[in-house]
Formats: C-alpha cells, sequence, structure tokens
C-alpha cells in the first residue's frame, strides 16, 4: 500500500470530479450529451479524474490482492 500515491489519487481524483459537475451547466446552454463528452475529453481539468483513478487502484493494488488472497485462503481452511 502507498499511501502517498493514494493521496495524490484522491486529491486529483475530487478536483477532476469538481470540474466534471461544473460543466455539466453546458447542457443549460444547449450542448447536447456528444458535444459535452467532445468538450471535457478537451479538458486537462477533467483528466485529472482519470490520473487520480489511476493513482488511486495502483496505490491500493497490492492491498486489494493481498485481501481477497486472504479471504481466499481462510474459507480452505474452515
Amino acid at each position: 500500500m502507498h499511501p502517498f500515491r493514494i493521496l495524490v489519487g484522491i486529491l486529483l481524483m475530487s478536483i477532476g470530479l469538481f470540474f466534471l459537475i461544473l460543466y455539466t451547466n453546458l447542457f443549460s446552454l444547449g450542448y447536447s450529451f456528444l458535444d459535452f463528452v467532445h468538450f471535457i475529453s478537451r479538458k486537462v481539468e477533467c483528466l485529472l479524474f482519470l490520473v487520480g483513478l489511476f493513482l488511486l487502484i495502483n496505490g491500493m493494488g497490492g492491498t486489494i490482492k493481498h485481501v481477497l488472497l486472504l479471504r481466499h485462503s481462510s474459507k480452505l481452511w474452515k
């Protein structure tokens, strides 16, 4: 488990999610869903959500694997 990756991942995800929610106001201006997706795919602020998600999963990867192995091995011994 890498706490630094997890914290940076959570920070980047929250910044990216903030801007994603902020940009949903474009629907009130008449943007279609495809226009919205095209717009946010070009914004760096919204791509921070994906980078943060990757860092979060990467930082927790070993922990998730070990927890699943512990659950699996404990079922074998019962």
